[in-house]
């Protein structure tokens, strides 16, 4: 089993280096497709000795299909840059090459480090990612930012052991920021979708992103953290959902 990591990149200098070292161990090729990044990214990248590369952002789910398709072995392991293997993971990763994958692809739980707090409950744990696929019947798709993988045949997938650890925000700021740069992008995917929104709508919806975050999903149990995510969990979707009125409105 001939292994392919691949990462998409854009000034991810904070990042990348914890991520390439938890892959350098059970690769056998790292590519990185960077888009042009203008902070110390490539430098490095360049220090791990990885398949540096660059393509124009066209949208997350086209840059990750890009780069599925320039990984040169059968299998591909895909990982965000602020991503890293738990060791367990990497563990049940060597195990699997060691034998012949009797699967199309293999997820693992994704567990979140937020503000410096890794995060149990808030409906971000376990949050389940397909990331281990077997190239040939393997493909990105979803609504742009929310990008996912897909098999031609999910009958065909196996869970592995251990944590694929998402570092996620550092502070408030970064959330706030991520909030609107990803709220901008799914305003315009719903509005090429023909999705209208209404006051009545975004009250509703933001009401219940709320409760699903900090009731339903326990989000309580992760204390002031947990707090938190559910209030701008909650303003992220009035973001959305005012955004894309607004589209409406101009249209």
């Amino acid at each position: 089993m001939k292994l392919s990591g691949v990462i998409i990149t854009y000034n991810e200098e904070r990042n990348i280096g914890r991520c390439l070292s938890s892959l350098k161990d059970i690769c056998d090729e790292i590519l990185v497709l960077d888009s042009f990044s203008m902070d110390q990214t490539e430098a490095i990248c360049r220090t791990y000795g990885v398949r540096f590369e660059q393509h124009p952002f066209e949208g997350h789910i086209q840059q990750k299909n890009e780069a599925l398709r320039r990984a040169t072995h059968d299998w591909v392991l895909s990982l965000d840059a602020d991503e890293a293997l738990s060791p367990e993971l990497k563990d049940a990763i060597l195990a699997l090459k060691e034998n012949t994958p009797q699967h199309q692809g293999y997820s693992m739980n994704r567990l979140t480090n937020y503000c410096g707090k890794w995060i149990h409950h808030s409906g971000w744990y376990p949050d389940v990612k397909l990331r281990l696929v077997y190239k040939a019947g393997a493909y990105w798709g979803g609504i742009n930012p929310h990008d996912q993988l897909f098999v031609k045949d999910n009958r065909a997938l196996q869970h592995l052991t251990g944590d694929l650890l998402h570092y996620s925000y550092y502070t408030k700021a970064d959330h706030f920021k991520q909030i609107t740069y990803f709220s901008e992008i799914a305003a315009k995917e719903l509005f090429a979708r023909q999705i209208k929104s209404s006051i009545p709508l975004i009250i509703l919806k933001v009401l219940a992103q709320f409760m699903k975050s900090y009731w339903i999903k326990l989000g309580f149990l992760d204390g002031l953290a947990g707090w938190h995510i559910a209030t701008r969990s909650a303003y992220a979707t009035y973001l959305k959902y005012t955004l894309l009125r607004k589209l409406w409105q101009h249209a």
